[in-house]
């Protein structure tokens, strides 16, 4: 839902909610009002908390991560994250399946690649061009193509050239996206040699 109703959307239909089940316990139960407003005011309380817009970083222990990586993921993450819904509108608004199972690729590695940062922070810094130029340019070019399509009498050699951008991007994004897989485990190498030399001294192998 990020994005869809902005950060009011919750507020929206906690109102409709409650207002609904006001004028329904007062007149098709007859309940009476005073009874059947304070029903709906806790209703509507309870709705606005579980309704609540999850916020960046929920979950995570920031007093233990740098205030400057989760600022840095914060300032890339907002400048990701539309472009990145914008990815997704238009590869649902794309008729062709081959170009519509592409941009919707390209969404989902964009999705990943965001959650992550998200879960941890120090990963940022390894796909800041991603999120900050691939991801709004692939937007770009997705809603391009879609446009472009659905004229009446498409050019195919734009429709041509356009995809190719499309299918060039996935390289792109693949890249990208083991980029962020390699930062993560850019200790393995010295943590499975540490193991290693620790099982020598214990056990002489």
């Amino acid at each position: 839902m990020r994005g869809l109703f902005g950060n009011d959307w919750n507020w929206i239909v906690a109102g409709l909610v409650s207002a609904a089940l006001l004028i329904g316990l007062s007149t098709l139960t007859h309940f009476p009002f005073l009874v059947s407003a304070v029903v709906s005011v806790l209703v509507f309380a309870g709705l606005i908390f579980v309704l609540a817009p999850r916020q960046l970083f929920e979950g995570l222990d920031l007093g233990s991560i740098g205030g400057g990586q989760v600022a840095f993921a914060r300032e890339l993450l907002a400048q990701a994250q539309p472009a990145a819904d914008r990815l997704a509108a238009a590869a649902s608004s794309i008729a062709d399946k081959d170009m519509k199972a592409k941009v919707k690729n390209l969404s989902d590695i964009a999705s990943d690649v965001i959650s992550k940062v998200e879960a941890k922070p120090a990963s940022a810094a390894s796909v800041r061009r991603f999120l900050t130029y691939y991801v709004p340019q692939a937007a770009e070019v997705a809603e391009g193509y879609a446009a472009l399509a659905d004229r009446r009498a498409p050019s195919q050699q734009r429709l041509a050239n356009v995809g190719a951008v499309i299918t060039r991007l996935q390289d792109a994004f693949v890249h990208y996206a083991d980029s962020q897989a390699d930062s993560e485990l850019g200790t393995l190498d010295v943590d499975l040699r540490l193991i290693q030399e620790s099982l020598k001294e214990d056990i002489g192998r």
